[in-house]
């Protein structure tokens, strides 16, 4: 569990699931089902077109933060599909998952895009949600900490973001992303100790010291007690069992003891 200042944050990645209409019900359900008080900062991240829908529903709350899943760089131009960060911010959007494996593996983002993408959220005031981790070959080969510090350095030297108010990073190692399967928890220890350490190379003890780590490889109700009891574990970047409102509830109350 987080220690000192680091409050815990347990944030929902609904990836390419729940259009407008559904995604504002479980809004709606988490927002009703949350405590007036937590001891865990909780945020969702609905698919672009539900943004709106998601952000009227929570309007005059200050329960749940209203997340995107990706943006551009640029503030706008020809980028056709793209949605830049003025338009996050205008539609009421406080935090902004970058670097996802699945941009990286399926869409060909590289560490430089990943990079420009951090250095223009805390431009335009929001929180990044910095994602790295390992493929399984990376992992077979004993190159995880090689290539998760390559894309902790490359995601946090562009613009000097560090500084960025609310950092965040989020391990995924990629090979565990909706499979069911966990590195063990002192392997899951060790990466986000190696990449707290890197934020302390890049920016010094103080902003290491108040940086969020995530877990984002399958966390579900099963196992978030004892990965997020871990010391450098901040919180939990949820994909599937966030489709949920009683399973992420329950990960949210486990982020809470």
């Amino acid at each position: 569990m987080a220690e000192g200042a680091r409050r815990p944050l347990i944030m929902g990645n609904w990836k390419m699931n729940l259009g407008p209409a559904d995604a504002a019900a479980l809004a709606g359900a988490l927002l009703d089902s949350l405590p007036a008080a937590s001891a865990a900062d909780v945020a969702v991240a609905p698919p672009f077109i539900s943004i709106g829908p998601v952000g009227r529903r929570l309007a005059g709350s200050e329960a749940i933060i209203l997340g995107a899943q990706n943006m551009h760089w640029e503030e706008r131009g020809a980028c056709t599909g793209e949605i830049a960060p003025p338009m996050l911010v205008e539609a009421g959007v406080r935090m902004v998952i970058l670097g996802h494996s699945e941009r990286r593996t399926l869409f060909g983002e590289n560490d430089d895009m990943v990079g420009r993408k951090v250095a223009a959220a805390c431009r335009h005031g929001l929180v990044p949600v910095l994602c790295v981790g390992e493929l399984e070959s990376e992992r077979d080969a004993g190159s995880t900490l090689e290539v998760v510090g390559r894309q902790v350095r490359a995601g946090l030297q562009a613009g000097a973001p560090p500084s960025c108010d609310g950092l965040v990073l989020a391990y995924e190692p990629v090979w565990a992303i909706g499979t069911g399967r966990t590195p063990t928890l002192p392997e899951i220890q060790d990466v986000h100790s190696f990449i707290r350490n890197e934020v302390r190379n890049i920016a010094g003890k103080e902003i290491a010291a108040k940086v969020r780590i995530l877990y984002g490889g399958s966390m579900n109700p099963g196992n978030s007690v004892e990965i997020l009891a871990l010391p450098d574990v901040d919180g939990g970047l949820v994909g599937g069992a966030a489709l949920g409102s009683a399973s992420f509830l329950a990960i949210v109350a486990a982020a809470a003891d």
